[in-house]
This record gives C-alpha cells, structure tokens and sequence, in this order.
C-alpha cells in the first residue's frame, strides 16, 4: 500500500511539474462575414447583370452574368450553411440612385429584400441621404412615406411600412449641436463568449454630394478620427479587442486588376486606414464601386464592387486567450446566375414589376442606338443629350442660353449594346436619372461660368476630376499641362460661338443637387435670379418627345469641349 501511494506521490509531483505551454489550447472562435456595398436597390438581374472577373480597360473584356435579389439570396444562404457564427453587413448605399421598382416605392422593396436576406447591419452611405434624414430615419424605423403606403405584400391592402429588421450604423454623422450620432455609432456582437465590435461611418464628403436641404441641421466627421474614439470606446468601456469598421469610403486598383486583386490601390480609403489604430483588425469598404482585396498598413480592407454582383466572404479567426482577431481570409465572390434562384426573393421583385410595369414599360421616344454616359476624352454621348434636354426646357421658358449636367447624376447607359432605331421606355429614362431632381435656371456672369469649369479640377480632391456635361451651342478649351490647383485651365469659352465676357449676365440651367453647390461647384451657389423647373426626368422624356423608329434621336457629336496638352 505504501508503494502504492508512492507511485501515485510520484504521478501527481510529475504532473505539476508539467510546463503550463503543454495544458491544451482553448479553441478559437471561427466568425464568417459576408460583405455588401452600394447596393443601390438593384434588385433584378439585369441592371447592369454582369461583372468583368478581370478588368483591363477595354470593352472586349469577357463579363459573367452577375447579380440580383433572387441569386444574391441564394449564394448567401449557401455560404452560410454550415456556419454557426455568420453576419451579414453592408458597407452603405444600400438604397437610393435605385433602379424604378425600388424607387418608385421610395426603395421599400430593398429594405425588405434585405430583411428577406438576414442582413445583420449597415453602415449608411452618402445616397442613403438622397431624400434626407427624415426618410432615412423612416426607413430604419417604419412608417408610411409622406406620398402614401403600398400593398407591400400583395394582399390587396395597403400597410405601412414595417421599416429595416437590421441596425443602421452612423458614428461619424451627429447632430450639430449636441454632437449625438444620428444612428448608433457601433454594434457589438458575441461569437463563442469573445466580442466583437462594428463601426459604421458614411465619408465626411458626403456634404459635397448630397441636397444640403435634407441634412440641415447634420454634421459629417472625419472618418479616422471617429474610428479611433469609438474603438477606444469599445475596448475601455466593453473590453472588445475584435473590431471592424464598415465604411462607406474606398479606393480603386490600377489597371489591369482583378476583383480579387490589390494593383496599386490608390483613393482616399489608404489615408483614412493609416491614420486609424491599429486596434481596428479590418475595413470592409465601398462608395467608389471598385472591387478589390487589399492588405494596408496590415490590415485587410475589402469591397465587393457594386449593385450585388460580388459578395465578399471574410473568415475571422478569434483568439480565445486574447479575444482578438488572430487571423482574416478574404475572397470576393462572384454572385452567378447559374445557381437556383430563392423563390421567396423571385416572388417579392415580381410583385414590385407587376405595380411598377404600367409606368416602366411605356414608351417615351427612340434613341439612335446606344448612348454611352462613359465620357470619352471629356464627353459623353447620354451626359450632352441630357444637357440639351435641360436646355430645351429653360430656353423659352426661362431665358436659359446654356445647361450644365454633373456626369455623377448619369446612372446607367441607354440602350446599352443595341444599334440602330431603339425604344427607350420610361423605365430606362428614370435608371438614367432616378434622383428626382428639378431644374434651376439662374444667373451669372461670365467670369463665374469661367469659375465654374475651373471647379470641374481646382475644387475637387488631388486626383479628381468632374466634367460637367454642356449643352449644344457651348464650347470651351482646357489645358491639361496647367496643374490642378491653380484654377486657370479654362480658356476660350464661348456660346453659339460668340465669346463670353465676363462682365456680362448669362442664364444658365442645372439640376437642384448642383444648384446647391453640390459635386463641390460652389459657385452655382451664388447665382441669382433662380427659377424653378420641372424635374430633370420630365425635361428628359419631353426631350424624346416626337421622334420615331423611322426619325429617332440623333446622337450627338462629341465636340464641344477641346482638350490642349
């Protein structure tokens, strides 16, 4: 018995003496999140309905059918399959700059094919600000739009709107008085007892690119400042260690690139990650419709380009001893329409047609094939015909002698890939322009219609560049030896040939967004004498008034403004 004891003496010493490395490992926590950006209400499978898996610039690159509600659904139920930890979350946009069956409801139809899907939360993007915080509040709390309530579920009656099942992420918009975000500025959610912690944030642009009538009142903050007190916040105040921002900001790759690559990520996305602490593990980003997945400063920063044609899969590695995040796989995946639809998504966007199918299929007049809105040089065939539609519509009935068209207020091509005599249906005309902007003639002088087209460079971020659309009559030539900076690269200006003089008082027409100086032209802010018109889309169907297969619209030359250098 003795010897017994001894032995057992002996075992339990030995075991004491063991080094703690050889007690086994807790096991980490493996968190999936899927990644949506700029959305944009695309719900059907054909706007745009492909992607180029490897972009080298040139219009003959293959392209993969891609995208829509009923095939977005489906990959993402499949990718979740199987994994106990899995969020989805977007990095804004969602809504707004819509397709017609998700903005003739006033993007309803998004928010609910979005609750169909499980969407955990999103962070707001700049067009989530399109009709103002009073309409976005509205769509994450419910409630009926100002216009009315639909039949959103087919039933015959028409109910309110049961708003966003998901959380709405703002942490860089507060109120300019007590500094309160307009949404939560976090989210925290817990994987296998380990926390982690969600940053939303829209750009502190945003401003610059939205109607300042709908954000009175609304301050937009600098994107790397606020990530940095939240997640001070978070790891002071609720000991997470794991964050993540979702961001409405990005950058783009050069080409060639895939959308799995990372070739020379430039934009405003690589400043905003290196002034950030290091706390943040990842960025999942979005706003310039690029896809790419990057390493920056050591942290992994993702987009899946845009309107639902790529999904970005992240597997998240939790450490249990240290609740952070001890590794990140990334890969943008393309979302086919070779797999099974979801039903349930194919019914809701098939309802939404059937309301919306009188309005869309009507047809307003015929194009001569394809207007392009790429700007070819400085021009582009869609941006000078919507320019001449909004002169059109001023000219005797304001005095307007020129029109301006923001090339970012151009959403969708027309008739893309036909030649020849095509109808255009008002489904497509409002793809085109689905802002519901008015038009607003005004004056000013010749020597602000130069600072005008110098605001196209010397106003914009370093490596941005806006040309505005002209209309017909209208010419000018530029520089582009002259640096950006300098606002001296306009010369020449002239209307139906005749040359502006800066003292002299001209009628110009653009669209309320640009009125309020938006796109960053702030001197259209200064113009005087303003009158109203109709809305930008009513000036663009007007303008098709009359034409036919046997007499469609011309397409107009490309010849207005002149490059030098």
């Amino acid at each position: 018995m003795q010897r017994t004891l001894r032995i057992a003496l002996c075992l339990a010493a030995a075991l004491l003496a063991l080094p703690a490395t050889a007690a086994a490992k807790p096991r980490d926590v493996d968190v999936q999140l899927l990644a949506l950006n700029d959305f944009h209400g695309h719900l059907e499978p054909n706007t745009p309905g492909t992607i180029k898996p490897f972009d080298t610039g040139s219009t003959a690159d293959p392209t993969v059918r891609a995208g829509g509600a009923e095939f977005l659904a489906s990959h993402i139920r499949a990718l979740e399959l199987g994994n106990r930890d899995s969020l989805f979350v977007s990095a804004g946009d969602l809504i707004g700059a819509s397709p017609l069956i998700s903005a003739l409801f006033h993007d309803e139809p998004t928010i609910e094919a979005m609750n169909m899907m499980g969407l955990d939360l999103n962070a707001v993007g700049n067009h989530e600000f399109d009709e103002g915080t009073t309409e976005l509040l509205r769509m994450q709390e419910g409630g009926c739009h100002p216009d009315g309530c639909y039949d959103s579920d087919g039933d015959g009656v028409a109910d309110g709107f049961a708003g966003a099942n998901f959380g709405f992420l703002a942490a860089n918009v507060v109120d300019e008085d007590t500094s309160d975000p307009l949404f939560a500025p976090y989210a925290i959610r817990t994987f296998g007892n380990i926390k982690v912690g969600f940053i939303g944030m829209t750009l502190e642009g945003t401003p610059d690119i939205v109607s300042q009538a709908g954000i009175q009142g609304w301050e937009f903050l600098d994107e790397a400042d606020t990530a940095n007190r939240w997640t001070d916040v978070l790891r002071n105040e609720h000991g997470v260690r794991a964050v993540v921002v979702l961001l409405h900001e990005g950058g783009a790759q050069t080409l060639p690139f895939g959308y799995n690559g990372c070739n020379g990520i430039t934009g405003p996305i690589v400043d905003i990650v290196n002034r950030t602490t290091d706390a943040v593990d990842l960025f999942i980003t979005g706003h310039t419709h690029q896809p790419y997945n990057c390493v920056i400063d050591g942290r992994p920063v993702t987009s899946s380009a845009s309107f639902g044609r790529l999904v970005t899969d992240i597997d998240l590695t939790l450490d249990r001893r240290s609740k952070d995040v001890s590794s990140v796989l990334v890969n943008n995946k393309i979302v086919t329409q070779d797999v099974a639809p979801a039903l349930d998504l194919r019914a809701l966007v098939t309802h939404y047609q059937n309301l919306a199918a009188p309005l869309a299929n009507r047809v307003i007049g015929w194009s001569n094939g394809a207007l392009s809105r790429t700007q070819v040089v400085d021009e582009s065939q869609l941006g000078n015909v919507i320019a001449d539609a909004q002169l059109a519509a001023t000219k005797d009935a304001a005095g307007a002698v020129a029109a301006f068209m923001n090339p970012g207020g151009i959403r969708a091509d027309l008739n893309a890939g036909t030649t020849g005599a095509a109808e255009v249906t008002y489904g497509e005309a409002f793809t085109v322009q689905p802002f519901g902007n008015s038009l607003v003639t005004m004056d000013l002088t010749g020597a602000q219609i130069d600072t005008l087209l110098e605001q196209q460079w010397c106003t914009q971020a370093a490596g941005t560049v806006r040309i505005l659309s002209v209309s017909a009559g209208f010419t000018y030539t530029w520089d582009g030896a002259v640096p950006q900076a300098t606002c001296d690269k306009v010369s020449n200006i002239a209307i139906g040939g005749v040359a502006v003089d800066p003292a002299a008082t001209y009628r110009v027409t653009v669209n309320s967004f640009l009125a309020d100086g938006g796109d960053r032209f702030f001197v259209l802010r200064e113009g005087t004498n303003r009158a109203g018109g109709d809305l930008d889309l009513d000036a663009f169907e007007a303008h098709f008034a009359g034409t036919t297969e046997a007499a469609p619209l011309p397409t107009p030359a490309l010849d207005r403004i002149t490059r030098v250098n």
